[in-house]
Order: structure tokens, then C-alpha cells, then sequence
């Protein structure tokens, strides 16, 4: 009986591709292991076992897969059934999935590389094709196996080979090679020999003439003396100031043993664990109410305002899971929000916290997959942002979606386009867990849900220690332009309230949700904007490179001098970024500490950390920055939050424009006043009397959701029908309009009047591609399924015709 495989390979396929395999591999492979497979002429792919079975495949005759990788499974069948469902209702391939789930270090390099033995051998005992091969060799260092086949001009060159490592002419590196390599930290202990104390004592006589190295030893003495630990190479050349090369010499004379432990690359080093807080009445009531809901509901959304101590009833819950061995999955949405959560979470369950995030290296993150896989106690709590839903996890209880409504969950490219607080709530299902969603300002989808009774819904509107919600305050920057009480893009009463708060030693934080010196660099003389050659957007200026830059490709171009159209000196910025806030602030309080908190200034891997940490130690004064700060982060010092201008927020080009302002507002308005004293916000608008600001000003979030509800009722949007945005992209304009015609054109002969478009994009040009959009609108009563299968039979034959073949088709089901 013949034996078979289904492989999920990370190339974006719409069907699987089966293997044939012997009946011992058949008894050895279960599914979830990973395997080498050949894939088209000459290419090896690492994939993920999908199915073990005896039918062969009636198209193709399957080739014999290259090797296993695994001893067991890395993806445990919850996982599978997952990325099953990810596939099909994101409207990506398995393949897509797997790339996105898999940390890359899991998904192997391949191909053979062959180089020549170092040994000289009798060229006369090679036949004509082995001389060939070894004769090449004489001019390159290395040959690859589609080079052999080159040379000999043959398919298989396997005998070839074989037969030269025989006569010992060549050598082979591996075909298939780990990219994670586990980290090994250097020990040194002294050697046997010198175990005595005749022979130590002669030891250092003897080195009485190399101080140095004398005192090297002592050193480790005393370390091992006051811990009985082993001694790390690193630790024993910094308390005995001695450089690592000394150390090595000692090793070379065999004085020290050097051995090597294999650790994990994140550790948690603190003290023992502290008790979580106790709770106040309305945190415990709504503790209970959450429970209370958990009884009938899978999913439960906690409504709490700013500051009103959420996490601490995530703490209790989470405390309630592990303490019956369960495992928990905490989701973020930014990774500058895990750097504060870590220490908190870890203040309390030290070593069970495991944190997964993209500025983790692959290695680090390859760590945390298996500490998950194992159910190992140093991962019985995972913290991290949108991907940490991919692990396999086989033992939850509880996933904690905190700042639900953000979009940083959404995944825009490449796919599978998923959302991970709605991937979140299948994956509790799939584990039958509980799902808790919190936020200050939930999303109209999960509120909406809540009220029709889909999702629990709780309630906690005080703030911990009964701190007064923070007064906010419009400023009318017309107005102060009118009576010239600007300077530059701060109005008096915003300088007023800085002064106030610096002198009372407390700290200020300034919103501006654009980075850079200013987005647009203008020429007096003639109205010339330098334009990004690529994109149809104007270069934004980074005075502190002295660059114009562009946000959507990377393009750069020094600063110009003069106009690059006529010639002009007269240059002049127009708008405003976190930067130039920043120089202007620097400007008007010359004896404070500013700082800038943006995607320039937390490029590193511990960014985030090093400008939080310090704005919590009040080594920062003012902080400006983007929406990095807007998120759920606890200062307990700041008292002012000035918004430097919310218009350019509400009068973006997207029907969740106002929602979005609304959330953006109160949440970095729920940063100011976090202790006893009332926080202040000022909020400067050139539309002072616009509904959302007033509801911001009042905290309505109720007046919010029933005026944003009735308007998503009149035009048919989210989340009364569903939506399905489909972009075309070409560098030709002329095809991809032609072929967006055609396809809305049939989308409208199904879905008629529910089809929108198409229609350019604000920015039309993104990376020399031109781009049109096609919204297709899902009723309610409409099946999802049949739709998705409508627009993908549509999509096949767009594809069938020539002239579209080169124009590229992106899905993006639910585009939040």
C-alpha cells in the first residue's frame, strides 16, 4: 500500500500538494511535523504536514518528499484548524497563513552546496562527468546543485555526486540548514588539575609574574566562594577588570575549563513575586459582573473609562486561570504598550510571563513557540501584540484583548489580511476559553455586538481612587489667529497651562498625529512642492537628517536649497510634525526636558522602553509625540495633555474618521491626571462646534455610538452590513482602469447597487503603482460564504483574461 502526505508549503497556492512517503516515514510522521519537500524544477521548501493518507493524487504523480525535520509536531492540530479558518474567511492561501504564523527562523533555508576536499586526489581515477564537475571547481569555490546540472546538462546529477564523495574529490554541506541556533553562554571553572592545595599554591607562585592573570583567579575564588553558581565568562572579566583575552589565555594554558550551557534568550531577573493590589468596590463588582457573564456569554467587553484600573481586573482573572494550570493569552496592540505591562505582569507572576512581539529576534521568538508548545511553566501567561495568536498554544483558559478598538490589530499587508481581536475570539472558541475585550472607547462593531446581546457587556465608569475625570478644554486657534495670540502652533492659553504645570513639577504631554518637521516643503516664488518620484505624495522634511522624505516608499533626497523649478531661494514649510513641535517647545521653555516619542525615534528593539522608562523617572518634562502614546500607558505624574490640532484627524477621507478622532482624543486625554490631582486637556481645533469634539469635551461615548450608528445604518456600513474592499494595483494607469471597470462591472451584475466604485484612492500612486479601490457592501441576511465564493469565481475569470494577467488583486475582507 502506497503511503501519502498533504504539505502546507509557505508559497501563496490554492491547493496542497501531496508527497508520496514510505510506510516507516508513514509510522514516524504525524501531522503538524515539519518536512523538506522538493518543489518545481530544482527548489526545496520547508512544510507543514497536513494530512497523512493512501490516496495518490490523480493530476501529478507525487514526488518522494527530501526529509524530516521534526521529532515531533511544532503546530498542534487547534493551530491547523485555525489557520484552516484564517485561510478561508480572510480569503488568503494556507501558504500565506503558514508564512505569517511560522517564526521565520522555523521556515529552513535549502540547497545543496558542494566545495572540493582539501586533500589533493589522483584526477586520473574520475570519469569524464566527475572530472567535469571537479574541474570546475578548480575556478569557483562552492557549487550549487542546479550549477552541477548546468554543467553536465543533465536533470539528475545525485550519482555523480555520490560518486565523487566516494573517491573523496568533494565535500557536501547539508542540504537543509537550522536558522535557529540555541544560545550557548561561556563558563569557565578551574581546571582538575589544581583541585589540591599544593597544586593551587604552586599555580600562583607561578603566575606571580602575570599579576593579571593572578588576580583572574583569585577573582573566581571569591565569585565561587559567595555563590555557588557557575561562573559566566562575562561576569568573571567584569568584577575582576580584566579583559576577556586574559581569560583566554588562562584557558590555553589550562589553568581554567571552559563549558558552554544552552539558555534562553529572555529572561526574567527580578525578585520574587509581590500580591497582586487589592481591588475597590466597583473594580470587584465588575469582576464579579464579568464572571457573572462568562456563565452565558464566550465573549464579554469591558467598557471602563480611562484609569479606572482595568488591568488590575485582568490580573484577577489571569490569577484565576493559572492557578488551575491553564494557559492565557494577553493581546496588545502596540508594542509600546508591552514594555509597561511587562514589568507590571511580571511584578506579579515573574517568570510565567512570556513575551512575543515583532522587535523580538527570531531566535528569541523560536524560544517562546516552544516554551508555548511544552506548556512550560515560563509561558503560562504570553504578552504580545497581533501575531502571538498563531502560537500553539494547548492549554488556554482566557485571551485578554486589551484597547480592543485599535486598528493596530488589522493586518493591511502582506496577507493573510486577518484581525487579530476577531481571530482572538475564534481561537477562544476553538479552546473553548473565554474571551474579554477592554477598552475605553470600544469599537462600534464589539459595542454594537454587546448591545444586541452577542457579547457580555460590564460596565466600570469611576476611576481608581475616585480621580476626577480630566477637564477638557476647546481652543479656538482661528480665533487666536485673529487676535494674534499664536506662537507658531501654540495658543496662549496652551503656553499658560504648560507654565503652570512645569513650575508644580509635573510633566506635560503634546499630541501631533504626524511625524516629521512639516509634510509639505513649498517654493514662495512659484508654488513648487518636491514631489516623491514614486508616489503621488509630497516629500515630508526630517530637519534632524536634513532630508525630505517619503512616508509610504522610504524615498529620500538631501534638503534643497533652492527650488528645483525656478531656481528660487525662497523655500518655506507648510504644516507641522512631531518635530518641529518638539524645536518649538525647546524654543519656549529653554529650562525643561523635551523629548520626542514617534516611529523616527523607536526604531531599536528597546526604543519604546528607554523614552518610557525615562518620562516615568521625570527625566522628561514634555513629551511629544504621535499616537504611540495615546495607548493605554499609566503615568503617574503627567497632568497636561495638549492636542496641537484635531482637525487634520476628522477630516480624513474614511467613514470611520469620527470614530477614530473620538477614541484618539479620549484616550490620550485618559493620560492626563492619573493620580490625585484633576488632569487637564486642551484640545486647539479651528472647529470648535463640531459634534465629536464636544462629545470628546463631554466624554459621551454613548451620544458618539447612537449619532456614528444612525449614520452607518443611512449608508450601509459596518458593522449593519459587512464589507469586502478589493484593490487593484498596476504601474500602467490605463490597464489597471480598464481592469477595475471590468471587474466592478461584474461584481455589479451579482451584488448590483452593493458595489461601490471604482474609484482612486486619496493617494493614488504608492511605490510606482497606480491603485483603485472596489467596495463590495455584505447585507446581513446575505450568506458570507456564497458571496466569497461569487467574488473569487469573478476573480478567476478576471484572471483568465490576458491583458489583466500582470494587474494584481488584493482581498481585504472586514478593512478596519
Amino acid at each position: 500500500m502506497q503511503h501519502f502526505i498533504d504539505v502546507i508549503i509557505p508559497i501563496p497556492l490554492p491547493k496542497l500538494f501531496t508527497y508520496s512517503i514510505t510506510a516507516s516515514e508513514a509510522g514516524f510522521l504525524s501531522v503538524g511535523m515539519r518536512v523538506s519537500v522538493p518543489f518545481g524544477k530544482s527548489k526545496i521548501y520547508t512544510g507543514i504536514v497536513s494530512k497523512i493518507h493512501n490516496e495518490a493524487p490523480t493530476v501529478y504523480e507525487a514526488k518522494e518528499i527530501h526529509q524530516i525535520l521534526d521529532d515531533a509536531p511544532i503546530v498542534n492540530e487547534k493551530q491547523l484548524q485555525l489557520w484552516q479558518w484564517i485561510a478561508s474567511y480572510y480569503m488568503c492561501t494556507l501558504g500565506d497563513v503558514m508564512r505569517a504564523a511560522l517564526p521565520s527562523a522555523f521556515i529552513l533555508e535549502s540547497e545543496t552546496v558542494i566545495t572540493k576536499n582539501k586533500q589533493t586526489i589522483d584526477e586520473s581515477i574520475l570519469k569524464d562527468d566527475e572530472f567535469l564537475v571537479y574541474e570546475a571547481l578548480h575556478h569557483q569555490s562552492s557549487l550549487k546543485i542546479h550549477d552541477v546540472s548546468n554543467i553536465l546538462d543533465k536533470k539528475n546529477v545525485l550519482p555523480v555526486i555520490k560518486r565523487l564523495i566516494e573517491k573523496e574529490a568533494i565535500t557536501v554541506e547539508e542540504e537543509v540548514y537550522e536558522k535557529y541556533k540555541p544560545k550557548l553562554v561561556r563558563y569557565v571553572k578551574l581546571h582538575a588539575n589544581f583541585s589540591s592545595e599544593t597544586a593551587l599554591q604552586k599555580l600562583l607562585d607561578d603566575l606571580s609574574r602575570a599579576p593579571k592573570q593572578r588576580d583572574v583567579v583569585l577573582t573566581l575564588f571569591s565569585i565561587s566562594a559567595k555563590t555557588k553558581k557557575p561562573i559566566k565568562v562575562s561576569d568573571l572579566s567584569e568584577e575582576s577588570n580584566a579583559s576577556v583575552s586574559i581569560i583566554k589565555t588562562l584557558i590555553d594554558k589550562g589553568v581554567f575549563e571552559e563549558y558552554h550551557i544552552q539558555t534562553d534568550r529572555v529572561q526574567y531577573s527580578g525578585d520574587d513575586n509581590e500580591d497582586s493590589k487589592n481591588l475597590n468596590s466597583y473594580q470587584k463588582s465588575a469582576l464579579s459582573d464579568i464572571k457573572a457573564s462568562f456563565e452565558t456569554h464566550a465573549v464579554t467587553l469591558l467598557h471602563g473609562v480611562t484609569s479606572s484600573g482595568k488591568t488590575e481586573v485582568y490580573v484577577k482573572l489571569i490569577e484565576d486561570a493559572i492557578n488551575n494550570g491553564k494557559q492565557v493569552l494577553y493581546l496588545l496592540p502596540e508594542i509600546a504598550l508591552t514594555t509597561q505591562l511587562v514589568t507590571r505582569l511580571q511584578n506579579y507572576f515573574g517568570k510565567q510571563v512570556a513575551i512575543f512581539h515583532s522587535k523580538y529576534s527570531a531566535h528569541e521568538r523560536v524560544e517562546v513557540w516552544n516554551n508555548v508548545l511544552k506548556n512550560s511553566a515560563k509561558a503560562q501567561i504570553v504578552l504580545g501584540a497581533r501575531s502571538s495568536i498563531f502560537l500553539p498554544f494547548s492549554n488556554l483558559e482566557l485571551i485578554v484583548v486589551d484597547e480592543e478598538h485599535e486598528q493596530s490589530f488589522k493586518q493591511f499587508d502582506p496577507a493573510p489580511r486577518y484581525h487579530a481581536r476577531d481571530t482572538a475570539i475564534v481561537l477562544g472558541n476553538m479552546h473553548s476559553a473565554k474571551v474579554l475585550l477592554g477598552s475605553a472607547t470600544p469599537s462600534l462593531e464589539s459595542y454594537f455586538n454587546a448591545k444586541q446581546n452577542k457579547y457580555g457587556l460590564v460596565e466600570l465608569m469611576q476611576r481608581y481612587n475616585d480621580v476626577m475625570m480630566p477637564e477638557i478644554e476647546l481652543v479656538d486657534i482661528q480665533e487666536k489667529l485673529k487676535k494674534k495670540r499664536m506662537k507658531g502652533h501654540f495658543s496662549d492659553r496652551l503656553i499658560e497651562e504648560i507654565s503652570e504645570t512645569l513650575k508644580a513639577g509635573q510633566q506635560v504631554i503634546l499630541f501631533q498625529n504626524r511625524r516629521g518637521f512639516s509634510p509639505i516643503v513649498e517654493c514662495k516664488t512659484c508654488g513648487h512642492s518636491p514631489q516623491c518620484p514614486n508616489c503621488d505624495v509630497s516629500l515630508t522634511y526630517h530637519q534632524y537628517r536634513n532630508q525630505l522624505r517619503c512616508h509610504y516608499c522610504g524615498y529620500v533626497m538631501a534638503m534643497l536649497q533652492d527650488c528645483m523649478a525656478c531656481g528660487s531661494q525662497d523655500i518655506d514649510n507648510k504644516g507641522f510634525g512631531t518635530e518641529q513641535i518638539e524645536e518649538e517647545v525647546k524654543q519656549l521653555f529653554p529650562d525643561y526636558k523635551v523629548a520626542r516619542m514617534d516611529l523616527d525615534t523607536t526604531r531599536g528593539k528597546y526604543g519604546y522602553e528607554k523614552i518610557i522608562t525615562a518620562l516615568e523617572q521625570q527625566q522628561i518634562d514634555i513629551l511629544v509625540g504621535t499616537q504611540m502614546l495615546t495607548k493605554g500607558l499609566d503615568f503617574r505624574n503627567v497632568r497636561l495633555v495638549g492636542i496641537m490640532n484635531a482637525d487634520n484627524m476628522l477630516n480624513f477621507p474614511d467613514f470611520r474618521a469620527h470614530e477614530r478622532s473620538f477614541q484618539l482624543m479620549l484616550q490620550v486625554s485618559g493620560r492626563a491626571g492619573r493620580t490625585d490631582e484633576r488632569g487637564k486637556v486642551l484640545i486647539q481645533t479651528y472647529n470648535p462646534h463640531h459634534n465629536i469634539l464636544q462629545q470628546v469635551s463631554t466624554n459621551s461615548y454613548i451620544e458618539m455610538f447612537n449619532e456614528q450608528m444612525d449614520d452607518r445604518y443611512n449608508y450601509k456600513y459596518p458593522p449593519v452590513y459587512k464589507q469586502i474592499k478589493i484593490t487593484l494595483k498596476h504601474k500602467d494607469y490605463n490597464r489597471v482602469d480598464v481592469a477595475s471597470i471590468w471587474l466592478a462591472k461584474s461584481l455589479r451584475q451579482i451584488f448590483a447597487d452593493n458595489v461601490l466604485g471604482p474609484e482612486s484612492p486619496p493617494i493614488a500612486r504608492i511605490r510606482n503603482q497606480f491603485h483603485k479601490n472596489i467596495l463590495v457592501k455584505i447585507p446581513k441576511q446575505q450568506s458570507l460564504l456564497k458571496t466569497k465564493e461569487a467574488i473569487i469565481k469573478i476573480n478567476n475569470s478576471f484572471f483568465s483574461i490576458k491583458d489583466f494577467r500582470s494587474v494584481k488583486v488584493i482581498l481585504n475582507v472586514d478593512n478596519f
